[in-house]
C-alpha cells in the first residue's frame, strides 16, 4: 500500500530533513489540515504545524528519535451502514524517546529521559494527505516527570509495547482474507457490542465474544495497562460505565483494517453525559466528546491487544478542570 510507505517517508523526513516542508510538498493536499491534542490549536498548513507544534517539541526534548510500533493502513468501513466510503487512512503508533531538557506546556525541564506515547492518523485523496491527526500521552508524560494531576490508575503505568510476536508486517499488502476478517470482528464489537450496553449489566455487551480472555489492554495515563479481560474489565470499563452509562461510539470514518490489524480515531469517537464520579471527579452531568485513537491486534476470532488514546486533557477540560494547571501547581 503505497500510502503506507509516504507516511513512512513523511516520520523520515520529520527527523532528518532540515527542510521538511520542502521535501514533503510533493506528498500534501493544498487543503492539508492537522489536529492535536489539548491544549495545542488546530493547523492548516503544514509550515503552521511545523511552527506551532513540531519544532518546540523537537526543542524541548533533545535528540527526539521516533520508534514506531504499528503502521497499518486501509480504506475506511466506519459508517454505522457497512459502505466503504473511499476514504484511505494510514495509522501510525509508538513512543517518542527524548530527553527533556527545554520547558514545554509551561513545564520546566527535569533534563530525564522520557518516551513520549504518540498516536497519528492520516487520511488520503488521490495520494495525497488531506488530514492528520495526532495524539499524545500527556498526562502518562506528566507522570513519568512527577507532576500527575489525577488519582492513582487503577491499571499498570508505563506499559505501552510493540505488538506480540508474530504480528503482520507493518509496509506492503496484507492478506484480503485476514483484512476482511479483522474488519467484520471490529465492526460487530464496535457497533453490535459496546453500543448494546443497556446500563445495567457489562453481559449486555458480550465483550468476550470479541476479547480474549488473555487480553493485553494498554490504557492511557490516568487508566493504565489491564493484563486480562478480567482486569480490563475490573479496572476500566466498570468505573468507566458507571461514569458515562448512556456513552456511544460514533461512525469512525476513520475505521479500517489491515491484516490481522484493525484501528480508528475519532474527534469525537465516543459522546456520553458525565452522570457517576469517575477518577475523583464527581458527575458533573455535562455531555463529552471523547477524542481518541485505538489499534488492535486479533488471533484467531479474538482481539488480543489493544493500544488505546483518551485525550484526557480535553476530557477533563469538557468537566470545567484544567489538568494542565493543576499539574503546574504540585
Amino acid at each position: 500500500m503505497s500510502q503506507k510507505y509516504i507516511v513512512e517517508k513523511y516520520f523520515q523526513t520529520l527527523s532528518k530533513t532540515a527542510t521538511p516542508a520542502a521535501v514533503m510538498a510533493p506528498h500534501l493536499a493544498d487543503n492539508f489540515v492537522w489536529h492535536g491534542p489539548q491544549p495545542f490549536q488546530s493547523c492548516h498548513s503544514f509550515d503552521q504545524w511545523l511552527a506551532s507544534f513540531w519544532r518546540p517539541l523537537t526543542e524541548a526534548f533533545s535528540g527526539l528519535r521516533r520508534d514506531t510500533h504499528i503502521l497499518i493502513g486501509g480504506d475506511s468501513q466506519g459508517k454505522v451502514n457497512n459502505t466503504i466510503d473511499g476514504r484511505c487512512w494510514v495509522g501510525a503508533t509508538g513512543y517518542f524517546n527524548a530527553t527533556f531538557n527545554r520547558t514545554w506546556l509551561g513545564f520546566e525541564p527535569t533534563d530525564q529521559s522520557i518516551r513520549l506515547r504518540w498516536g497519528e492518523f492520516f487520511r488520503f485523496e488521490d495520494n495525497l494527505i488531506v488530514e492528520h491527526y495526532t495524539l499524545l500521552d500527556i498526562v502518562d508524560w506528566l507522570q513519568q516527570i512527577g507532576k500527575n494531576p489525577l488519582p492513582p490508575s487503577r491499571g499498570v503505568d508505563f506499559l505501552y509495547p510493540p505488538p506480540s510476536p508474530l504480528a503482520d508486517p507493518m509496509l506492503g499488502d496484507s492478506n484480503t482474507t485476514e483484512t476482511a476478517t479483522s474488519m467484520r470482528l471490529i465492526r460487530s464489537f464496535l457497533f453490535d457490542g459496546l453500543n448494546n450496553f443497556d446500563q445495567q449489566n457489562l453481559s449486555s455487551m458480550a465483550i468476550d465474544d470479541f476479547f480474549h480472555r488473555d487480553l493485553k489492554w494498554y490504557g492511557p495515563g490516568g487508566i493504565g495497562a489491564c493484563l486480562s479481560l478480567e482486569e480490563f474489565q475490573k479496572y476500566h470499563q466498570k468505573p468507566w460505565l458507571a461514569a458515562y452509562p448512556d456513552r456511544k461510539v460514533q461512525d469512525l470514518d476513520s475505521l479500517f483494517a489491515d491484516g490481522r490489524f484493525a484501528a480508528a480515531s475519532g474527534w469525537a469517537g465516543v459522546k456520553a453525559k458525565h452522570q457517576g464520579c469517575y477518577l475523583s471527579t464527581e458527575a458533573t452531568g455535562n455531555t463529552i466528546d471523547f477524542n481518541g485513537m485505538d489499534f488492535w491486534l486479533r488471533r484467531d476470532d479474538k482481539f488480543i491487544e489493544n493500544w488505546v488514546f483518551v485525550d484526557m486533557i480535553d476530557v477533563f477540560r469538557q468537566l470545567g478542570i484544567d489538568l494542565l494547571q493543576q499539574a503546574r501547581n504540585r
